[in-house]
């Protein structure tokens, strides 16, 4: 990792890379964007064809597309007491956290004969992308799917590259019915657009590399997302934290892909020296998270603390974690938070409840994680009685006439006379 003052001669260097880091989910997805439309077109207009063509190039499909739930039973059947145990933990969290989070219905009257409030209902059906490419990755697949069971989706599509043994076992373990490997482009095109294999759904939702990001932007033009979640990132924020705690942490989100965010930020130099020392050591032997974190990691020691928290809302990390409960307070833009020396982010990868899948490139300032609610409509209600339209119309009326809209201000005068012209 190295090391930049944001003080003295190295203040605009400091900044410049700030401002490089912030760009850095456009800049990325423009790189393959070229590549991902290509593919994407040609499994729009040639469906399975192209999508068979595909799966076998960059998924090694050497067999059928759709995986069968007996393949997800005996994946399970075959999973260790101790997996088993923990893929039930995290599994009771995640559902447990998603209850909590489910959007209520309510009414209520805001003027005496007007009712007003709201109904909730699911997603019809949904597409989980789970990536398969370096690591399996079951803890994904529970936190995509479960939460869409949760809110009460009917049709729960989850697409993997080569879904290892732990994923096919989390799979039955979530109740899944409809699971196809194929990732990439190709995945989300035809989660988007439809095979004769894949129904299209209305939601696509899952992180994944940099051609997912791009290829879920672009079908956002056809079907919900929930997010750009791209290659991961991590920034810890500290004063008084451990060096070792920190960059394990650093070293933990490293080694998902070369293209991930590290971040170390604070104004405390002595930490800031050991932070490095120990980055590079617990890194030593591990490549993917070498290449990390020579590429991008990064130490901004900074003049004092309020630029320290200037910095880390600028960047809008996915993952954020602070020294205690009194930094929330100025924490703004951040996916997900962990407070404190023994809150490690991996414990919110796997089993804590909160989702995992958060908002990557700077989409942390406009929204947080994946929830129940990405998987929910919700749907208002208006009831007017006779004296409610009668006590309001006349507001909607001069509304309508200074917006030179004559035939809203009819149909308001209309229904306030009982249909009569």
């Amino acid at each position: 990792m190295k090391l930049i003052k944001t003080t003295g001669r190295a203040k605009a260097n400091a900044y410049e890379l700030l401002a490089t880091l912030e760009r850095r989910g456009a800049v990325k997805t423009a790189e393959v964007e070229p590549v991902v439309r290509k593919i994407m077109r040609d499994v729009q207009k040639n469906g399975d064809k192209a999508l068979l063509k595909y799966a076998t190039q960059f998924d090694s499909l050497n067999g059928p597309i759709r995986v069968t739930q007996e393949e997800m039973l005996a994946a399970w059947n075959e999973t260790s007491p101790e997996l088993k145990a923990a893929l039930q933990t995290a599994a009771e969290n995640i559902r447990s956290f998603a209850e909590q989070q489910k959007a209520e219905e309510w009414m209520t009257q805001n003027t005496p004969g007007v009712t007003v409030g709201q109904i909730v209902r699911p997603l019809e059906s949904v597409g989980c992308y789970v990536p398969g490419g370096r690591f399996p990755l079951p803890s994904t697949l529970l936190m995509t799917a479960i939460p869409a069971s949760v809110a009460g989706v009917k049709r729960i599509v989850v697409c993997s590259p080569k879904p290892a043994r732990e994923t096919l076992a989390a799979a039955h373990l979530a109740g899944i019915t409809e699971m196809y490997r194929t990732g990439g482009a190709q995945a989300i095109a035809a989660l988007a657009y439809g095979t004769q294999t894949i129904t299209h759904v209305d939601k696509i939702v899952g992180p994944g590399n940099l051609y997912v990001t791009a290829a879920k932007i672009i079908a956002s033009t056809e079907c919900g997302i929930d997010m750009p979640a791209g290659p991961t990132e991590i920034v810890v924020t500290s004063e008084k934290g451990n060096a070792a705690g920190i960059a394990a942490d650093l070293v933990a989100q490293a080694e998902h892909d070369p293209e991930t965010l590290a971040v170390f930020v604070t104004a405390n130099e002595q930490l800031a020296r050991d932070v490095v020392a120990e980055t590079k050591l617990q890194a030593k032997g591990n490549k993917l998270a070498e290449i990390s974190l020579k590429a991008r990691g990064t130490v901004f020691l900074c003049g004092d603390i309020e630029e320290t928290h200037t910095i880390t809302n600028r960047l809008a990390p996915e993952h954020l974690t602070v020294d205690s409960d009194k930094d929330l307070k100025w924490v703004i833009n951040a996916g997900s938070v962990f407070i404190g020396n023994y809150s490690p982010q991996s414990m919110g990868d796997y089993i804590s409840g909160p989702n995992h899948v958060l908002p990557t490139g700077r989409v942390g300032r406009m929204r947080g994680g994946l929830s129940v609610n990405d998987f929910l409509k919700v749907i208002t209600v208006q009831n007017y009685t006779r004296s409610g339209l009668a006590t309001l119309a006349p507001h909607a009326i001069a509304l309508a006439e200074a917006e030179g809209l004559i035939a809203h201000a009819n149909s308001v005068r209309i229904r306030r006379k009982g249909g009569k012209r």
